[in-house]
């Protein structure tokens, strides 16, 4: 008759390795919730931004040389990268960690105001070595690069425009004061003509949108058409 002790010697050793494994898996378990348990308090943690950026300072930085069908392409590759989160409290802002730079709360307010009228905003960081705009708008699948100038006190707006010349075609003016609305039509219409490559300029005044383009503004009712727009 043979033995019945080698196999109970190997159905042993199995139930060991199989209880070494449980008890290994339970320890990697308990650290992992003890790692959970210690990084929870730092999930908003603003991360500096040379840390993160990673491949969308070089997608921003060709933007300046791109044009046409390739610079939209461009922006559309963008918008989804990994960088970008949800910002808390907030709907359809997105923003890539960093430092908060002294235009940030201007940022934050014309953001919301996009958002009010329907689109989603992603803040663009500013690397170093070269100028960028500040948002990325999209609404219904289309997307694009704005500048934001924050008109407050006298400020010229016509110079606040021509700021953005380099940096892109598009402008949001965000009017926290009270300007000439003919005034501010003949800026924006000096603004097209001394800048070839300017195509759209948004004016957000409380929860007001108007939306100018380029060929809004050859038309010569454009002063009094813009004016009943923006004091209505």
């Amino acid at each position: 008759m043979r033995s019945v002790f080698p196999f109970a010697t190997a159905g042993t050793q199995v139930i060991d390795f199989v209880a070494s494994l449980v008890e290994e898996l339970d320890s990697f378990v308990r650290q992992a919730v003890l790692l959970h348990a210690f990084l929870w308090p730092f999930k908003n943690f603003v991360v500096p931004l040379h840390t993160v950026m990673g491949n969308i300072a070089e997608l921003i930085e060709k933007l300046h040389v791109l044009r046409g069908v390739e610079y939209a392409r461009q922006v559309e590759q963008i918008a989804p990268q990994g960088e970008f989160h949800p910002l808390e409290d907030e709907k359809d802002i997105f923003v890539v960690g960093g430092e908060r730079d002294s235009d940030y709360r201007n940022l934050i307010n014309a953001a919301r105001k996009a958002v009010c009228h329907g689109f989603r905003v992603y803040l663009l960081p500013n690397p170093k070595g070269f100028r960028s705009a500040d948002f990325i708008l999209e609404h219904r699948g289309i997307y694009r690069v704005y500048d934001l100038k924050t008109i407050q006190g006298r400020a010229s707006v016509l110079n606040r425009l021509q700021e953005s010349l380099g940096q892109t075609n598009r402008v949001i003016l965000n009017m926290k004061t009270s300007y000439d609305a003919r005034a501010l039509a003949l800026d924006i219409k000096a603004y097209f003509e001394t800048s070839p490559d300017a195509y759209e300029v948004i004016v957000f005044k409380s929860k007001k949108m108007i939306s100018v383009k380029r060929g809004q503004v050859a038309n010569k009712m454009f002063p009094k058409r813009f004016r009943r727009m923006y004091e209505k």
